[in-house]
């Protein structure tokens, strides 16, 4: 096989495969240059580097967020509890009223909306943006995190979850 030559995938086996991978479920915000709020749902997100603190997030570039994210100079991460489903689907899709419920407060200045009792949140200044195929790869760095307590809410093949009641360590001992 040529460098030139492309690997070709069952693209079906691909997504069935990655619906495997359990992460945890974000909502990440911005505001444009009039003031208006902007965010969406993620599962691709995660910590990147402690020095500098940062942390990476995926956003599609088919929606609507998407030019808005392109321009921010900051953006906040609400890390969902359990009982945020509704938010997440909400953020989740085209078209909804996505800020409606007052279930979103201001964090840092100039505040960014972030969601009232998320799991954590965190206030990030955009130091990165890259091509990621049919996503555009956000690289923000920290500056606030803020941890709360509670479930998280967990996306694992094709639908919302909670972790076990109990925790199991590697060992299999509790």
């Amino acid at each position: 096989m040529t460098a030139q030559a492309s690997i070709e995938l069952d693209t079906v086996a691909f997504r069935e495969t990655m619906s495997r991978f359990a992460s945890g479920v974000t909502i990440v915000t911005t505001v444009d240059e009039a003031g208006v709020s902007w965010g969406f749902t993620a599962s691709a997100f995660c910590s990147l580097s402690m020095d500098p603190p940062l942390v990476l997030v995926c956003l599609d570039k088919r929606a609507d967020c998407h030019p808005v994210f392109l321009r921010a100079e900051r953006f906040a991460v609400s890390i969902l509890r359990l009982h945020h489903r509704e938010l997440a689907v909400r953020f989740a899709t085209k078209g909804a009223d996505k800020f409606a419920g007052g279930l979103f407060r201001g964090f840092g200045a100039p505040p960014l909306p972030v969601v009232l009792d998320a799991l954590g949140v965190v206030l990030c200044r955009t130091h990165a943006r890259y091509d990621g195929g049919d996503h555009t790869i956000l690289i923000g760095e920290v500056e606030e995190a803020v941890a709360g307590e509670g479930k998280p809410l967990v996306y694992h093949n094709r639908g919302f979850r909670s972790l076990l009641p109990q925790s199991v360590s590697l060992t299999g001992r509790r």
